[in-house]
């Protein structure tokens, strides 16, 4: 994923500062929605809170944690770093706050949707990934940018996602668990392609600066065979949950993965977060994928929700974290150094899901393990809405 320009070209803008650069109100939305929203599901299942959805709880829960806190976090990358790939100018102002109104919006539809109903819901919580794509394939098309159009075909896998997990909140079909598939699939396909270029990329260069001898590997032969594993592995699980092969094919992406990841030396980066915490949060995804797959080859031993909870709360959220702490800091204007806060979010969203993927294989242990993971979650991600947010709003 090359890029046009080192930095994006902004118009003069006299508007919100949130509304200045893309990965603002989403990067906060993001950190706000996930921060409140595991708690509320909590609440749900655990002392009957009622929400008015016609999605079940885990529906529910599965369906915000995908196509709302997460896709908030694609919208807010993709909008920043376009215009980097493509010299243009960046979305700004009312286009980008309209874009975000839409994202709210289906926050709200799908939270209500018993009371609106199902096809208002599901066409207020489409629209929102609809537009997004329309806004990226309008600037990579303009752009000339074709190396990054499979990040559109990305897009129109969330949209199907989605329109999967709606049907079945409108109990028109059963393929509400496909759709949770498909997006959690696609999200771990988009963090293993860019993780795998931005990672060692800024691992180079903090290791440069601090003269290492020993660099991490550069993109190449090995990588396009660790993504075509990991794609056809979780094209087998998506389609093909329960098959044995589909099991042997993630725990061999798994082992592919822990390869690819070791060749990128972040051992040496320990004494900077902002490096280590891409390597931790990437680490989740083998983990995960030879997680999940021991799960479906011998579920007597293995839940397969230890796996999706390491992808999940893992892979998804601490690299979403590592992404927007970087991001932020990096757009702003602001020093690429960690505090002590910042270490705090990744130690605390690693946290949370060691313990998450604790409950899975301790069933005894369940709901303690549970709230205490919630906890951690919310932490870290409360914690990156308030001290992180300051920036997101001023100028």
């Amino acid at each position: 994923m090359t890029s046009r320009s080192a930095v994006p070209r902004y118009r003069a803008f006299t508007g919100p500062a949130l509304f200045r650069q893309g990965f603002r109100p989403f990067f906060l939305a993001a950190g706000l929605w996930a921060a409140a929203a595991v708690p509320l599901w909590l609440a749900v299942l655990l002392s009957g809170l009622a929400v008015p959805t016609l999605f079940d709880p885990l529906a529910w829960h599965a369906h915000e944690m995908i196509f709302g806190f997460a896709a908030a976090v694609v919208a807010g990358f993709l909008l920043t770093a376009i215009p980097n790939w493509t010299g243009r100018l960046p979305l700004q102002g009312l286009p980008l706050a309209g874009l975000f109104l839409a994202w709210l919006a289906g926050r709200a539809a799908v939270s209500t949707s018993a009371v609106i109903g199902a096809g208002p819901a599901a066409a207020l919580d489409l629209a929102f990934l609809v537009l997004l794509l329309l806004v990226a394939l309008r600037e990579i098309v303009a752009g000339r940018n074709w190396r990054n159009l499979p990040l559109l075909l990305a897009l129109l896998a969330l949209i199907a996602a989605n329109a999967l997990s709606h049907l079945e909140a409108a109990a028109v079909i059963d393929t509400g668990r496909l759709g949770a598939r498909l997006g959690i699939a696609t999200l771990v396909l988009l963090i293993s392609l860019i993780g795998g270029r931005v990672i060692p990329s800024f691992t180079r260069n903090w290791l440069v600066k601090n003269g290492a001898a020993t660099l991490p590997a550069s993109f190449g032969g090995f990588d396009k065979l660790c993504l075509a594993a990991t794609l056809l592995a979780l094209l087998g699980w998506v389609f093909a949950e329960a098959q044995p092969l589909a099991g042997a094919a993630l725990i061999l992406a798994g082992a592919l993965n822990f390869v690819r990841l070791a060749r990128w030396q972040g051992h040496r980066t320990l004494s900077e977060p902002l490096v280590w915490s891409l390597h931790l949060g990437f680490l989740w995804v083998p983990l995960g994928l030879a997680l999940l797959g021991l799960g479906i080859a011998a579920p007597d031993l293995l839940p397969t929700t230890a796996g999706l909870h390491a992808l999940t709360a893992g892979a998804i959220g601490g690299m979403t974290l590592a992404v927007m702490t970087r991001a932020t800091l990096g757009h702003s204007g602001r020093e690429l150094k960690a505090d002590g806060l910042t270490t705090t979010i990744y130690l605390a969203v690693a946290t949370a899901t060691g313990l998450r993927v604790a409950a899975s294989m301790a069933p005894e242990f369940y709901a303690p393990l549970l709230l205490a993971s919630g906890a951690a979650w919310s932490l870290a991600f409360g914690l990156f809405a308030i001290v992180y947010g300051r920036i997101h709003l001023s100028a």
